[in-house]
C-alpha cells in the first residue's frame, strides 16, 4: 500500500531473508555508538530442568553478593512465577514483570539498574524504558542477564541479552538450558542424555561448551525458517483477500464520500437488469421475467412474448433500463417533494435549536432513520435527503456483506488444506473458490442495495397534506405481493394491519416517566400515555 517501506531494530538481522522475500527490503547493520563490552558467554546446560533452576537461583545470589543488578528473562509466564517463589523461599527481594502491572511496569524497569536488584520479566522486548545503571552497579560489573531458556527465535534472545551493554556500559548475559527444553527436544537431546550417562555425570552437574551453543542456535534457524514458510504462506493467501478488499474499499469511499453514487447506483441497476434478462431471454419466459423485475426493481412492465422473441438481448435490456431508471429518476423528486415540506416548516420555526434530524424510510419491510443536516436539507429542498438515504443503504449493505465474505473466506481456507491429500496445491483451490464467492459477494450487494433503493420511501399518515404525493408514490411492492398471491391461489388476504407509520421526528419525544404534557402533575404513562 505504500511506494516505501522502513523500520529500524535491534534484531532485524536474524530476518534479513525473510525481509526481502517478502517485502524486498535489505537489512544495513549500523555500528553501536559505543563499542559493546559486555560479555556474553556460552549456554549452560543441565541434565534436567529442577537442575536448571537451581543453578540459576545460585547464581543470582552470587551476582546480588557482589552488587551487581540482574535481570532474569523467562519464555513464559508460569516459569517467572515458578522462579519469583523460589527466591522468596529464600527471601531475596525481587520484581516480577509478566504484563500484569501495566501502570508500575516503567518504573519497575527504570530502577532495575540499581545494586542488588533482582528482576523477573517474561519475554521482555523493548519495554520503552531502558535500565539505567548507577555508578556503583557499573563498577560492581554492570547489569547481568540471565536466560533461563532458550526461546525459539533467535530474535527474543538477542532482544533479552541487548537490555545490557547499552552505550558502552558494562555487562554480562547467560542461558540456563536443560535437555528438558522444547528446543532442546526439537535439538535432538536424548541421544546427548544418554551419552551424558554414560559418562557418569549427574543431574546437577553443569556442560558448556561452544559447539553445544552453535547447535542450539542451528535448532533455531531450523525453527525460524519452519515459521517464516507458514508466515509466507499465509501472506499468499491474503494476497487474495487483500486484491478483493482494494475493490470492496473503493465501492465503500464512493458511497461515503457520496462523489460518484449516482453513477454506481446506475451500474448497479444496468448489470442487476442484464442479468435478470439473460436469465429468462433464452427461455423466452415472459411472466418469469416480469415477476423478477418486479421483486427486485419494484416495476410492473408489460413485457409479452412476443416482444422478447422479436426484440434483441441487448435492445430489451435497454428499453427495461430506461422504464426503471425514469421510475427511479421520479421516486427520488417525489421523496424530495415530500420530505421538503416538513423541512421547510421545521426549520423556518425552529432552526435555532436542531442541527440534524432523523428521516424515517421505509422498503415495506424494515425501517431506516438517516440523519441529515437539517440547514442542508432546506437550502437543497429536500434533494439531499435522497442522496443520504442512498448513501446509508449502500453502506449498510456492503458492510453487511464484506463481513459475511470474510467468515466465508475463513472456512474456505480451512477446507481447502484437504486438498492435500488429492496431490493439489490448496492455494490454486483457495483462489478459484474465493473468486467465486466475491462474485457472488457483489451479486448480492447489488441486488439488496437496489431492491431497498427502489422501494425505500417516507412513511407519511393518511391526513397529511401530501396524501395525492404518497398515493403516487406507493410502492410497486404491494402489486408484487398481489400478483403472487393470485398465481400461488392462497385465496387467504393479508389481514395484518400496516404498521402504523410516524412523520418526520424532530422534537424530543416524552418518556414513560416524564411529567404529562397536558399539565396534570401525573407521569406520562399514568396519565395521556396509559395504554401505549
Amino acid at each position: 500500500m505504500y511506494r516505501k517501506l522502513a523500520g529500524m531494530t535491534g534484531t532485524a538481522e536474524t530476518e534479513a531473508g525473510e525481509f526481502w522475500d517478502i517485502y524486498k527490503l535489505d537489512v544495513v547493520t549500523i555500528p553501536t555508538n559505543r563499542p559493546v563490552i559486555r560479555e556474553d558467554m556460552n549456554d549452560r546446560i543441565y541434565k534436567t530442568k529442577r537442575a536448571k533452576y537451581n543453578a540459576v537461583i545460585a547464581e543470582i545470589e552470587r551476582l546480588i553478593a557482589e552488587g551487581r543488578p540482574v535481570l532474569v528473562g523467562t519464555t513464559a509466564v508460569d516459569t517467572s512465577e515458578l522462579l519469583s517463589r523460589m527466591l522468596t523461599l529464600r527471601h531475596i527481594k525481587h520484581n516480577v514483570l509478566n504484563a500484569k502491572l501495566h501502570q508500575k511496569e516503567a518504573e519497575i524497569v527504570a530502577l532495575a539498574g540499581r545494586p542488588g536488584t533482582v528482576t523477573i520479566a517474561t519475554n521482555m522486548a523493548g519495554r520503552g524504558t531502558d535500565i539505567k545503571l548507577t555508578p556503583e552497579s557499573k563498577a560492581a560489573g554492570g547489569l547481568a542477564i540471565i536466560g533461563t531458556e532458550r526461546h525459539e527465535s533467535r530474535r527474543i534472545d538477542r532482544q533479552l541479552r541487548g537490555r545490557s551493554g547499552r552505550q558502552g556500559d558494562p555487562g554480562s548475559s547467560v542461558f540456563y538450558v536443560s535437555f528438558e527444553d522444547n528446543l532442546m527436544r526439537v535439538f535432538g537431546s536424548d541421544r546427548i542424555v544418554k551419552v551424558m550417562d554414560a559418562l557418569g555425570l549427574k543431574e546437577d552437574e553443569m556442560m558448556e561448551h561452544n559447539q553445544i551453543s552453535k547447535s542450539i542456535e542451528r535448532a533455531q534457524k531450523k525453527v525460524e525458517e519452519n515459521n517464516f514458510g507458514i508466515r509466507k504462506r499465509l501472506l499468499e493467501y491474503d494476497d487474495v483477500m487483500n486484491k478483493q478488499r482494494t475493490n470492496i474499499y473503493a465501492r465503500r469511499h464512493h458511497a461515503l464520500m457520496g462523489e460518484r453514487i449516482g453513477i454506481d447506483i446506475i451500474n448497479m441497476i444496468y448489470d442487476g437488469i442484464a442479468a435478470q434478462v439473460d436469465t429468462y431471454y433464452d427461455s423466452a419466459d415472459a411472466e418469469a421475467l416480469k415477476m423478477a423485475l418486479l421483486r427486485q426493481f419494484a416495476i410492473d412492465l408489460d413485457i409479452t412474448l412476443e416482444q422478447m422473441r422479436k426484440t434483441k438481448i441487448q435492445d430489451l435490456t435497454d428499453w427495461i433500463y430506461d422504464q426503471v431508471y425514469d421510475s427511479f429518476s421520479r421516486k427520488c423528486e417525489r421523496t424530495a417533494q415530500i420530505a421538503y415540506p416538513v423541512i421547510k416548516r421545521v426549520y423556518e420555526t425552529q432552526g435555532q435549536m436542531y442541527e440534524r434530524i432523523i428521516i424515517p424510510f421505509t422498503d415495506g419491510k424494515l425501517m431506516y432513520n438517516i440523519p441529515v443536516s437539517l440547514k442542508e436539507a432546506y437550502e437543497t429542498e429536500g434533494k439531499v435527503v435522497v442522496k443520504e438515504f442512498q448513501k446509508a443503504i449502500l453502506l449498510h449493505t456492503i458492510d453487511e456483506a464484506w463481513k459475511e465474505h470474510l467468515r466465508d473466506l475463513d472456512d474456505l481456507r480451512t477446507s481447502v488444506q484437504n486438498a492435500q491429500y488429492e496431490q493439489k496445491d490448496p492455494l490454486v483451490i483457495y483462489k478459484i473458490e474465493a473468486h467465486g464467492l466475491f462474485m457472488n459477494m457483489i451479486e448480492t450487494i447489488n441486488q439488496k442495495a437496489i431492491t431497498v433503493l427502489l422501494r425505500g420511501q417516507i412513511p407519511v399518515k393518511e391526513g397529511d397534506a401530501v396524501q395525492e404525493a404518497r398515493q403516487q408514490q406507493r410502492s410497486d411492492y404491494s402489486k408484487y405481493q398481489a400478483h403472487k398471491s393470485d398465481i400461488m391461489k392462497a385465496g387467504s388476504q393479508d389481514t395484518r394491519e400496516q404498521q402504523k407509520t410516524q412523520p418526520i421526528r424532530v422534537e424530543k419525544t416524552v418518556g414513560r416517566n416524564d411529567p404529562c404534557p397536558c399539565g396534570s402533575g401525573k407521569k406520562y404513562k399514568n396519565c395521556c400515555g396509559r395504554g401505549l
